[in-house]
């Protein structure tokens, strides 16, 4: 039986990822160490595929409890494209090339998806999920966060991830989600 105090490792080079993720599980009592290493990616249409893969083999490699996640950025009328591909393409492209191939769209709705993925050396892999909803701003919009936060407005909001503090942030999006569900499941009985 796991303890809520036993620490778990986030595998990521991502120092914002793990900023953001390591503040919500403390609400959990749940200690989130960074593990600052990046992630073994395959190349997977699922974020729960690409996640899963990371965290076999960082827990095996590591010799250690990790979680790893996946996000992806999914515009509607773009087909869900850039989703699990958005870290390349926000390398390509960035936000601005994103707006460039909306310009003109009515239709501006997309989400953010995560995919968390906790493992055990020696184990199998269990995921946890979070979605937020929301549209693509005209243009980008503030300084803080990472990716494709400066142009995501989350439903019930009229700022984007990048115009909020990360405790606001983590009120509505994909990561905050998937980790809440993991932090429950690590310290249910």
């Amino acid at each position: 039986m796991r303890e809520a105090n036993d620490s778990v490792y986030f595998a990521t080079s991502n120092r914002g990822k793990y900023e953001e993720a390591a503040l919500l599980a403390t609400r959990f009592g749940v200690r989130l160490k960074h593990l600052n290493t990046a992630k073994e990616e395959i190349q997977a249409d699922k974020l729960t595929e690409i996640a899963s893969f990371a965290a076999s083999h960082a827990a095996a490699s590591k010799r250690c409890n990790v979680v790893c996640e996946d996000a992806g950025f999914f515009v509607n009328v773009l087909d869900g494209f850039p989703g699990p591909y958005s870290a390349y393409v926000f390398r390509k492209i960035g936000t601005a090339g994103v707006l460039k191939l909306m310009r003109d769209v009515a239709n501006r709705r997309g989400s953010f998806m995560a995919a968390l993925a906790y493992c055990e050396p020696g184990e199998r892999p269990k995921c946890f999920t979070g979605v937020v909803k929301g549209t693509v701003s005209e243009r980008p919009k503030g300084t803080h966060g990472f990716g494709f936060d400066p142009i995501f407005v989350p439903l019930g909001e009229r700022r984007t991830f990048a115009e909020m503090t990360s405790e606001e942030k983590n009120r509505f999006s994909h990561r905050a989600k998937a980790f809440a569900k993991f932090c429950k499941w690590f310290t249910s009985d």
